[in-house]
């Protein structure tokens, strides 16, 4: 698959690790979206879009972030290590909800959007300069042109909940 198109949405504080946003398109069928910029040791590298890993409290099985030290619900405390450690003995706390299955695939994508961003970053100090569209905004169209809704993306209506029957005495 090609990458028909790269989105860069810049963070505004320069001391951040967090460089930047980027969505993906492939092909122009296919978008990958919430991607990061981050500064590494060797420049700037790609996160894939990610999310943070859950487990269940033991006692009233509420739901709870692998990082989190109490119960959301029940409020006891939960153990300290029961994350899943990576090979380096770190506690696995995210994971990725899209990825590259190898390592040149990783790098061609890492190259054009790295690329992308600093095309980015020169696009920014011209006069009159706009950040692209990310997230919900990434739909409409650049003209200021309300799209059509797609079928996809078109719900029915909600219904009316009955009226509640009254209980005969």
């Amino acid at each position: 698959m090609q990458i028909s198109e790269i989105r860069v949405k810049l963070v505004d504080d320069p001391d951040d690790k967090l460089l930047a946003f980027c969505t993906l398109t492939f092909e122009q069928e296919f978008v990958v979206r919430d991607l990061k910029i981050i500064r590494g040791p060797n420049g700037p590298f790609v996160a894939m879009p990610s999310r943070k890993l859950t487990d269940r409290c033991h006692y009233c099985t509420g739901k709870n972030h692998l990082r989190a030290r109490h119960c959301n619900e029940c409020g006891r405390e939960l153990d300290p290590a029961r994350a899943g450690r990576d090979e380096r003995g770190r506690a696995k706390l995210h994971t990725d909800i899209a990825h590259p299955i190898h390592a040149e695939a990783r790098q061609r994508i890492q190259g054009q959007i790295v690329e992308a961003y600093f095309a980015e970053i020169e696009r920014s100090k011209l006069p009159g300069y706009t950040p692209p569209k990310l997230g919900a905004d990434y739909d409409e169209e650049d003209e200021g042109a309300a799209a059509p809704p797609s079928p996809a993306r078109t719900r029915p209506p909600l219904r009316a909940k009955p009226p509640e029957r009254e209980m005969e005495q």
